[in-house]
């Protein structure tokens, strides 16, 4: 007759083999090289944002998602609970950045007519776009991010802001097309507590291409 310690060994075993067969995250690599922003970021800051604070993130969701892998199979419910929140952040973090450096690029173009028009039809203007998300995204207290996002409800362009790694689709129902990151180690080494400054600037490496082809798969 199994005891019910050999049991719990057994399911125990079992969690950590599936925890192991799970696919892990990755950090995903750059399409430029890390002085490739500059003079709107700094290498520096790009590499240290990427191999350091993205990476991070990758590592800490692939320890938690094992750790919540073998709270589930083991039937600890209580534990796998705890561990949401830090899956919320790591998660955020890494959804969030794998967007965010394919949003930007040295030479980002201009909106297709497309997007023009839908920008023009629910803002009045391009300009007028990035002053209101702008000025939210300097508005966000503490760390966390300002997205321009597109609303498959009322298929419409929104702005929306997120705090800490909060991922915006899950946070808000939006799809994100845009992404400023405002945590301080996107641009404090190069532009110290002057937020608005870093914000204005970003918009002159914004990589319109890749936008567009996030509204367009977000409208299918």
């Amino acid at each position: 007759m199994i005891s019910h310690v050999s049991m719990r060994l057994a399911v125990s075993r079992c969690g950590r083999a599936l925890a192991s067969q799970r696919m892990k995250h990755s950090l995903p690599d750059l399409s430029y090289d890390y002085g490739a922003l500059e003079p709107v970021i700094s290498a520096e800051i790009m590499q240290l944002h990427h191999q350091k604070h993205h990476a991070t993130y990758v590592n800490n969701l692939n320890q938690i998602e094992e750790k919540i892998s073998e709270a589930m199979a083991t039937g600890d419910i209580r534990q796998a609970i705890s561990l949401q929140p830090a899956l919320k952040f790591n998660g955020g973090g890494h959804i969030n950045h794998t967007i965010f450096w394919t949003n930007l690029a040295k030479d980002g173009g201009e909106p297709s007519a497309e997007l023009m028009a839908a920008i023009k039809r629910d803002f009045g203007s391009l300009q007028a776009m990035q002053d209101n998300l702008s000025a939210a995204t300097v508005a966000v207290q503490g760390s966390g991010w300002g997205w321009l996002g597109y609303n498959k409800e009322r298929k419409q362009l929104q702005i929306a802001t997120c705090a800490n790694q909060d991922p915006l689709e899950p946070t808000t129902g939006l799809i994100p097309l845009f992404g400023i990151d405002v945590w301080e180690h996107a641009y404090y080494l190069q532009y110290k507590n002057v937020r608005p400054d870093y914000v204005k600037a970003i918009w002159k490496i914004a990589n319109w291409k890749n936008v567009d082809e996030r509204f367009k798969k977000a409208q299918a």
